[in-house]
């Protein structure tokens, strides 16, 4: 990040190769098309290249920092839709239509990704599990997940640390066979 920071030509692209896929992963996942999450991708690295001098290692692991500005990005894109949705009402003429084969399947792979998350998330011990549920399913803030729970903020960090690095590496795992 500090690479990224300082502007330096190549860091932005390497930190895009290592990390591109997992955040392309998570939009994909949380967003209705493959389209909007390939925005949001790109979003999230303008973003990450924008504050890349706010990186602190010492409070951090890099995939850490990455998933949480993803995490952010998403949330506030995920409001900003239903806020409009809200404010423009439903066109009628859309939600008369048939849908289409290809919309159907669409949602059908999208939904057995979303059963494939639950499970490895189900998976997870019960602090992880509870923390990646309100983060991101919720939509709840680090911090209330703490307060709520009355649990410090550093340990719910961890928690959450630890629950993406183990998603990650189930989805590696997955990958490989």
């Amino acid at each position: 990040m500090s690479r990224v920071a300082a502007n330096e030509e190549g860091a932005v692209a390497e930190l895009y190769e290592r990390f591109g896929s997992l955040v392309f992963r998570m939009a994909y996942q949380v967003l209705p098309s493959r389209a909007e999450a390939e925005d949001a991708v790109q979003e999230v690295f303008v973003r990450l290249w924008r504050t890349a001098g706010r990186y602190d290692q010492e409070r951090a692991a890099l995939v850490t920092w990455v998933m949480l500005i993803s995490r952010r990005h998403l949330v506030d894109k995920l409001r900003r839709t239903r806020a409009r949705v809200r404010a423009v009402g439903l066109d009628v003429a859309q939600s008369h239509a048939a849908p289409t084969i290809e919309s159907k399947d669409t949602g059908m792979e999208r939904n057995e990704r979303l059963e494939t998350l639950m499970k490895r998330i189900d998976a997870l011990p019960e602090l992880q599990q509870t923390v990646v549920k309100r983060a991101y399913l919720g939509g709840q803030t680090l911090r209330q997940i703490g307060e709520e729970m009355k649990i410090p903020l550093g340990t719910i960090k961890s928690a959450l640390s630890r629950a993406l690095v183990r998603l990650r590496e189930r989805t590696g795992e997955e990958l490989a066979t």
